[in-house]
């Protein structure tokens, strides 16, 4: 039973995906990737446009623990507006990806749309990853595996036990607890550029999770104050926010 709430708690995907990619009126490419362990992972590609500054650069999304790729277009808009590309995918036991959703998978899913962008003809230093919320648990974790150009780490926590620890004050959460994505201990050993974007009125995640992430952060990096809550940033401070990302590629990329 602890076991049970504890995945329950963390992962809550969505297997009936609401839009097919096309709603942008952009092109997309509908991808379909293999993980190591043999799992049929599903995503979207949006080229940037043909003679954008940064088209030799993709993003790559490790979104949030709910839903899935389809909820997420109205941010794939934002980030085209970087003028690069964009991938995104769902980990296994989201959306169309095959599977059961568990810790070790998503750092297997994300290693193989990394290897996918390879294997397109991106070189692996203009590779941006992005990691929302439980995704910057698993983009970070990519960042010590693979290499990479940059790492974003937006509305993320320090790690599972210590958000846990917070949500759940009456459980014994650092003694039982099995799921960790402990991105605090990773960042001492990630090389890369790292963004640490958090907003103070972050409702789920607290502010203080960014604060500790970007002491931890010994490399190149840059903290971005973004307004809205844990998911209202696009509507409460989009223009701020794409001024702050492109601030960050013009530091480090």
């Amino acid at each position: 039973m602890i076991r049970w709430f504890e995945h329950k708690q963390i992962y809550k995907p969505n297997r009936k995906l609401v839009a097919t990619g096309k709603e942008l009126g952009r092109p997309v490419e509908e991808v379909w990737l293999q993980t190591p362990d043999g799992l049929r992972l599903h995503g979207w590609f949006f080229p940037a446009e043909t003679h954008a500054a940064r088209s030799h650069q993709v993003l790559l999304l490790c979104h949030g623990n709910a839903g899935n790729i389809g909820h997420r277009l109205h941010w794939v808009k934002a980030w085209l507006e970087l003028g690069l590309n964009v991938f995104v995918f769902d980990y296994r036991g989201y959306g169309r990806s095959e599977g059961r959703v568990h810790e070790a998978g998503t750092y297997l899913d994300a290693q193989a749309a990394w290897r996918w962008l390879r294997e397109k003809g991106f070189a692996a230093g203009n590779i941006v990853v992005l990691g929302k919320s439980l995704g910057g648990g698993i983009a970070s974790e990519l960042a010590v595996r693979e290499p990479v150009g940059a790492l974003i780490l937006q509305s993320t926590f320090t790690s599972i036990p210590d958000i846990g620890a917070e949500l759940f004050r009456w459980l014994p959460v650092r003694r039982l607890h099995s799921i960790r994505y402990d991105t605090i201990n990773r960042l001492p050993q990630i090389k890369a550029p790292v963004l640490v974007a958090h907003g103070r009125a972050d409702d789920l995640i607290g502010f203080h999770h960014a604060e500790k992430n970007f002491k931890a952060a010994t490399g190149p990096k840059m903290f971005l104050e973004i307004a809205g809550d844990h998911v209202s940033t696009i509507e409460d401070g989009r223009e701020e926010y794409i001024d702050g990302l492109k601030e960050f590629l013009r530091q480090w990329k």
